[in-house]
């Protein structure tokens, strides 16, 4: 059995998660699948999933990082994605900005965690495409939301990257083919319920070296209002995902690469691209 190292071990928490505690992730050790609550040091195992509604409880010692591989921090049933969000990227593209939200469907089969690999898919494309976005993350069922209550729908926000085979994508015009392969929803670290969109950085670097910056204020359509927008369209699920669009920059991705999306006060999700 795996155990914890020698000082890893903190006082056991069974009260009710502390509110001040904003951010959620999921992980696995030893082979099963738990939630955790991040604290200094680690994390906390949780009872329940954040999803399931009530109050998780913690439970148990900190758990150090080095023992931990993190899940996707959300289940969703779907992920809708926001394409042309910011107007340098529809540009570079030679795209108009849309006149309302531009939406796009990505299975939950792409969604991977941090750290988990993003398997080129050779023989099938030839221009593999990394875009760093936002992600909001859905805390309870929406429909029919009025965008100054979205905020009572959010769980919090985290990291993705939206991998996009843009051969695949000029060539079908529809986007399904190009988004959808398995591994291409890399979303993590974790889910940050305290985090409020304003001005943050986002950026992403392939090897060290930066590909996208802007920030994102620069986004065309705000998170309530997508938000507000696709809830008259479809049902949102906890746990589902909207994804809010890339800045300008995207760029090929080959195996061997390492592609990190960073957005300022939120995280940072790092993967690295294999060949398929």
């Amino acid at each position: 059995m795996q155990r914890l190292p020698s000082g890893a071990v903190a006082r056991c928490r069974t009260a009710p998660y502390p509110p001040t505690m904003p951010r959620y992730v999921k992980f696995t050790l030893m082979g099963k699948h738990r939630w955790g609550l991040v604290v200094d040091g680690g994390v906390l195992e949780m009872t329940s999933s954040p999803y399931d509604g009530g109050s998780p409880e913690v439970q148990g010692e900190v758990l150090p990082w080095d023992l931990l591989r993190l899940d996707p921090p959300a289940e969703p049933t779907k992920v809708v994605a926001i394409g042309r969000n910011y107007a340098d990227h529809a540009a570079e593209l030679g795209n108009d900005v849309p006149a309302e939200p531009l939406l796009f469907i990505k299975p939950p089969s792409c969604v991977i965690g941090h750290e988990a690999d993003v398997v080129y898919p050779t023989g099938q494309s030839e221009l593999v495409h990394h875009e760093g976005e936002l992600a909001i993350v859905i805390g309870r069922r929406a429909r029919f939301v009025d965008e100054a209550d979205a905020d009572d729908y959010i769980l919090g926000y985290t990291v993705m990257n939206d991998v996009t085979a843009r051969d695949l994508q000029r060539k079908d015009v529809q986007f399904t083919r190009a988004k959808s392969f398995d591994t291409f929803g890399p979303l993590g670290p974790w889910v940050d319920t305290d985090f409020a969109p304003a001005d943050q950085r986002i950026r992403v670097t392939v090897n060290g070296e930066t590909r996208q910056e802007s920030t994102l204020d620069r986004m065309v359509f705000k998170p309530r209002f997508l938000l507000a927008y696709i809830s008259r369209v479809m049902t949102l699920e906890p746990g589902d995902v909207i994804t809010t669009g890339t800045p300008s920059g995207v760029g090929p991705l080959l195996p061997g690469d390492e592609v990190e999306v960073t957005i300022a006060g939120l995280g940072a999700l790092k993967n690295r691209v294999v060949a398929g």
